[in-house]
């Protein structure tokens, strides 16, 4: 009855104690009344509708060596490739066909992708499909680029922060990537004018439950209008590669509170859900999450954009992932739409 006392409170005032959060965490006995309240929310601001985006991974070349990314620099077993612009237009055009109106161009920090290059891409998408919002997830970049992809007619930028704990975000990255930096940049996507998207992984290695509480209170600081949660899965190239999965109960967890704490939230049910239960995004959906991000990437691209092992559609056409995604989202109870899915104030 307690933690029911408390799911109410989060739910009426949008806020919670980091006390609140670790009781919910720590006590799985009202997790299905935690999801009805977030589903409730949900529904309240978004109906049944869920968004889609088509996610159009542009290259798996990375700077950076994360420890838990299969992209990271170091990973020496990998094969490289960066999409050409006629590949990424090319796959606008197929989306578009199929109802999407999202398209988000996602990579490592490659910079082969300069601001040149990028807003050229940026202008004919938005030039050919002025209907759509192009989202983008390229990283940590200087002010002055994202200032000049913003002005090229980008319309959202993801960055997910992993992390809202200093001390873990270095446990989770090499020396000479900064946490400051990674928050930095999230106030300057907002700053700009972005709809700006964060996030974390849920059962990272050293993370506790004190973390997950941390980043629950990042974001109703920050505010983002998008919310990417996932689970931690290893890859056997990457230093964290004996270290367990996050768990679907966690992850649900952390959706489902997000969704009260910030009740217009866009917050996808993300691949990684259906890679580690074969209802993952059924359950996401149902726990709070509203957006749905199936791939346009070529197919014989998908397997070389490995951040996780075992991810799933990796050789399915983009078709059969639209169709296939449908009939999942409607058995769940809700509806795709073919809708740009912008943030409700």
């Amino acid at each position: 009855m307690y933690n029911k006392e408390i799911i109410d409170r989060i739910s009426r005032e949008h806020s919670a104690e980091k006390e609140d959060i670790l009781t919910i965490l720590q006590d799985d006995s009202e997790d299905r009344y935690l999801f009805e309240e977030a589903d409730k929310i949900r529904k309240q601001n978004y109906g049944t509708d869920v968004y889609l985006r088509g996610l159009i991974e542009i290259s798996n070349y990375c700077k950076n060596n994360c420890l838990y990314c299969g992209i990271r620099r170091d990973n020496r077993k990998i094969t490289r490739y960066r999409l050409t612009e006629q590949d990424i237009l090319l796959c606008c055009d197929t989306g578009y066909e199929l109802g999407f109106r999202t398209f988000v161009l996602q990579g490592g920090e490659d910079i082969y992708f300069n601001d040149d290059f990028l807003c050229s891409i940026i202008h004919k998408i938005k030039a050919k499909y002025p209907d759509c919002a192009v989202t983008l997830s390229l990283g940590e970049r200087t002010e002055k680029s994202y200032n000049a992809l913003f002005s090229a007619g980008a319309d959202r930028y993801l960055l997910r922060h992993e992390t809202a704990s200093k001390s873990h975000y270095e446990k989770l990255h090499p020396a000479e990537m900064s946490f400051d930096s990674r928050i930095e940049c999230l106030k300057t996507l907002k700053k700009i004018g972005f709809q700006t998207g964060a996030g974390f992984m849920v059962g990272s290695p050293f993370q506790t439950h004190d973390n997950l509480a941390e980043d629950l209170m990042f974001i109703k600081k920050l505010k983002p209008e998008m919310v990417g949660i996932g689970p931690f899965i290893s890859h056997n190239e990457t230093p964290f590669k004996e270290y367990k999965n996050g768990t679907l109960r966690d992850t649900l967890v952390m959706v489902a509170l997000t969704r009260l704490i910030l009740p217009n939230a866009l917050i996808p049910s993300t691949t990684a859900l259906g890679t580690i239960d074969p209802q993952g995004r059924e359950k996401g959906l149902k726990a709070g999450a509203n957006v749905v991000m199936p791939n346009l990437s070529p197919v014989k691209f998908r397997k070389l954009y490995s951040l996780y092992d075992n991810k799933i559609c990796m050789g399915d056409e983009a078709a059969e992932c639209r169709k296939c995604l449908e009939k999942r989202v409607e058995s769940a109870g809700y509806k795709i739409v073919t809708d740009r899915g912008d943030w409700h104030a």
